[in-house]
């Protein structure tokens, strides 16, 4: 089949990639850069700016399915993540339903629905809505989060010899790492209308995270708890500076401090020994 892959070098775009081209599909990959993946096989390479319709003009004509991963995941003081990952997927789908293709997926994020105050998963949970409305079969897939992500989190921390979680009670996840997510979404991208909340095979409260991380590092475990409103207060004052940094920090807030395991577990991959591996 032919897939259109948006942020095709991304770090989950680059193992959706890798599935694809490993079962045989035709690739066309659209970012904004290309990496050298070191991959084989049937793709090509179109460089598009999701914010400008323009250059995605024809890149999905004869296409069997869309994938997009776009989304915003730094801070910036020039775009949005409702410039990105609301209207930049828009264009996306926009151009998929003029070209004629029937199937779409898209990578969300776990309760994008029930976060209307953190614009990193506002924006998804809107375009998840045009998404269901569109007529075109969808599929959207809600992972906890990926094992990458967590130990960037967590290794400054570790590095420093202290680590602050936030909140009194404990919260759990069960992130997924990208080579087993990027299997699962190949596997799935031609269901009907569905929804997964994806997670791994293991599930870690954040201080069962932080004291392995410790141990993977050799050393002593110092964890301790912050209130959650101090993270409102850099929040509103990062707004006042106008540097972008607002939505990373309501989205940590909010990654931190709820429940974060998915219904579906899929994979193989062990994320205790991620982290080992990750210290070494």
């Amino acid at each position: 089949m032919k897939v259109v892959l948006a942020g095709a070098y991304g770090n989950l775009g680059s193992d959706i990639f890798k599935a694809l081209l490993k079962e045989g599909h035709s690739v066309v990959a659209l970012d904004m850069i290309e990496k050298d993946l070191g991959v084989t096989g049937d793709f090509k390479f179109v460089k598009i700016d999701v914010t400008n319709p323009e250059t995605l003009k024809g890149t999905c004509d004869g296409a069997d399915v869309v994938i997009t991963t776009v989304g915003l995941t730094k801070g910036s003081p020039t775009v949005s993540n409702y410039d990105i990952d609301y209207q930049g997927n828009l264009n996306i789908l926009n151009e998929a339903k003029r070209a004629g293709v029937k199937n779409f997926t898209y990578i969300s994020v776990i309760k994008a629905d029930k976060a209307p105050k953190v614009p990193m998963l506002h924006a998804k949970y809107l375009f998840e809505e045009e998404l269901k409305k569109s007529g075109l079969n969808y599929v959207i897939h809600r992972p906890t989060g990926y094992f990458y992500d967590i130990v960037k989190v967590f290794k400054p921390m570790i590095e420093k010899g202290e680590v602050t979680l936030l909140g009194k009670s404990a919260v759990h996840a069960n992130v997924i790492s990208t080579e087993d997510f990027g299997e699962f979404i190949v596997k799935h991208m031609m269901d009907q209308n569905k929804t997964y909340d994806v997670g791994g095979k293991e599930t870690y409260s954040y201080e069962e995270i932080a004291n392995m991380c410790f141990a993977a590092a050799g050393k002593e475990p110092k964890i301790k708890r912050a209130p959650a409103w101090l993270f409102d207060v850099l929040a509103f004052v990062n707004k006042l500076k106008k540097n972008g940094k607002e939505a990373i920090l309501r989205f940590s807030k909010w990654t931190l401090t709820e429940e974060m395991v998915g219904s579906t577990v899929y994979g193989d991959m062990s994320f205790a020994e991620y982290i080992k591996e990750s210290f070494k």
